[in-house]
C-alpha cells in the first residue's frame, strides 16, 4: 500500500523536484502534526530535533516550494503569522477554518460550503474560481463551556 509520504514524493518527482532528506524531515513533521497549524518556525524547531543539520532556511525554501506544488496551504489567520496546513488529498479547495477569538484554538471544516456561492460569483461576475479560503472568527464550543461554567454567558 502507498504512504502518503510516497505520494508526495511521486508529486515532487512530477514536477522535477526529489524528495531531499531535508524535505523528507520537513514533510514528516507536517505529516506527524497535521492536526496543528504550524507556522515556519514551529516546523523548524521540530524538524531540528531529529536532524539538527538542517537550517531554518532549508525548513523555509521546503514549505515555499510545497506551497508552490498544492501539496500544503499557507494560511494566516489574521495574528501576522504564517502557518503550513498539509492540503486533503483529492480536495478540489482549500478547507474552511474556525478561529477562536478567545483561545485561539482553530478548527477545521473538511465540507466545501461554498459550491454555490462560487457558481453565482462566477455567473454573475464572469469570475473563474480556482480556490477559496474560509475563515470564521468566533468563540469555541470549549470557550463557551468554559464561560457558561463561570457564568460567563454571552
Amino acid at each position: 500500500m502507498e504512504t502518503r509520504i510516497d505520494r508526495i514524493k511521486k508529486q515532487l518527482h512530477s514536477s522535477s523536484y526529489k524528495l531531499t532528506p531535508q524535505r523528507e524531515a520537513t514533510v514528516l513533521v507536517l505529516l506527524e502534526n497535521e492536526e496543528d497549524h504550524l507556522s515556519a518556525e514551529d516546523v523548524y524547531l521540530l524538524v531540528k530535533e531529529k536532524s539538527p543539520e538542517i537550517g531554518l532556511a532549508t525548513v523555509y525554501r521546503t514549505l515555499e516550494l510545497l506551497t508552490e506544488l498544492k501539496i500544503v496551504d499557507k494560511i494566516n489567520f489574521g495574528d501576522g503569522v504564517s502557518r503550513y496546513d498539509l492540503r486533503q488529498e483529492g480536495a478540489a479547495h482549500f478547507h474552511h477554518h474556525l478561529v477562536c477569538i478567545e483561545c485561539g484554538a482553530v478548527d477545521e471544516i473538511q465540507e466545501d460550503l461554498l459550491e454555490d456561492v462560487e457558481a453565482t460569483v462566477e455567473k454573475k461576475w464572469n469570475f473563474k474560481i480556482k480556490d477559496h479560503r474560509l475563515t470564521f472568527h468566533g468563540i469555541c464550543y470549549r470557550c463557551q463551556a468554559k464561560n457558561q461554567q463561570d457564568g460567563k454567558i454571552e
